[in-house]
């Protein structure tokens, strides 16, 4: 997954300090983060994305402790997730597959893949992880190291914001499909301690690997990728990789949290480029995707204080933030009529 922000695509290292200066954000409390900027709202179309329920989706995952390849709780919660797509009317099915992680360990997990409308021809594709990182290897405690991450923003976050979108399609149906995709095994590259230089990025995203090779459907024309969507704080600029691959889904996105009055949480800014699950979506399938993950410009890691922290947790999600990026989708699905 996501190891470094770098603004260089070959070199694995933190956006420079000019770039910093550039691009201020401040953190705030999760009940007090910012709200709609009414001020660059043009015409909000859809229905009201609840914030409530997502953050309730988030916190039953975490409630089942860290979802962590070969675990108890990685397989009860993966039921749970697949068991509430169908109830939410999609069609579901559990792509299974073994992975082999960076150090040999073989794992046993699949992919979730929840249609709308499976019959339609036209779709989009929004998609996420579902896995918890098995060690806390960013944390400022080395005790803490390896202990694994309850991921309540790197991982659950992005599965609560799809969960509360699923519910309103249902109430309130599209005339094209919506195809939601959580993808395991996405948290799994080394450790920061085995890191001696030469990391692969093919440690990482197995699962998004595994379905650009095996995806369901052919019928898809572009994708958003949600990742650590509910950080205190979080603002979501442009990432490189989505700028290069996806450029005009990019505009799409921004240009509907602007429409929907959340435009200050997505700055009009490019924050770096991101090893992320839209990586082999584009290079393997040639998928358009996106991806939708914050940048702390005055933080490090840029990804934010809790990120592959003990501090990952439910005390850490703003539901200001939830809000800001469920609306925006809202937006741009019930406004997306040119597929």
């Amino acid at each position: 997954m996501k190891h470094t922000y770098t603004l260089s695509i070959s070199l694995p290292t933190l956006v420079g300090s000019a770039l910093v200066a550039l691009m201020c954000v401040a953190c705030g409390h999760k009940s007090t983060a910012p709200a709609a900027d009414t001020t660059d709202s043009v015409a909000t179309v859809g229905p009201a994305f609840s914030e409530d329920s997502a953050y309730h989706h988030i916190k039953v995952q975490c409630d089942f402790g860290p979802r962590t390849m070969n675990s108890e709780a990685h397989e009860r919660c993966g039921q749970y997730i697949a068991r509430e797509l169908e109830r939410l009317g999609c069609k579901v099915t559990l792509q299974r597959a073994t992975f082999t992680r960076f150090d040999g360990l073989r794992m046993k997990g699949y992919n979730i893949i929840a249609e709308t409308r499976p019959e339609a021809t036209k779709r989009i594709l929004i998609c996420t992880h579902w896995d918890s990182r098995p060690w806390c290897d960013q944390d400022p405690d080395s005790t803490k190291w390896h202990t694994p991450v309850l991921a309540a923003n790197d991982g659950a976050s992005g599965v609560g914001v799809i969960l509360e979108l699923a519910r309103l399609i249902k109430q309130d149906s599209l005339p094209y499909g919506v195809d939601f995709v959580c993808f395991d095994a996405e948290d799994v590259g080394q450790p920061q301690w085995e890191d001696q230089g030469g990391e692969d990025e093919s440690d990482w995203c197995l699962g998004a690997q595994y379905w650009a090779r095996h995806p369901h459907t052919g019928a898809i024309k572009y994708g958003i990728l949600l990742d650590m969507v509910g950080g205190v704080g979080a603002h979501f600029y442009q990432e490189g990789y989505s700028q290069r691959y996806a450029n005009d889904v990019v505009t799409r996105v921004w240009d509907a949290a602007r429409s929907a009055g959340y435009g200050d949480f997505f700055p009009q800014e490019q924050g770096g480029y991101i090893t992320d699950d839209h990586l082999p979506l584009n290079r393997v399938l040639g998928l358009p995707t996106i991806d939708i993950i914050p940048y702390y410009p005055t933080s490090e890691p840029a990804f934010g204080p809790t990120w592959h922290t003990s501090q990952d947790n439910l005390d850490n999600i703003s539901t200001a933030t939830l809000k800001a990026v469920g609306q925006t989708l809202v937006q741009l699905l019930y406004s997306q009529f040119d597929l």
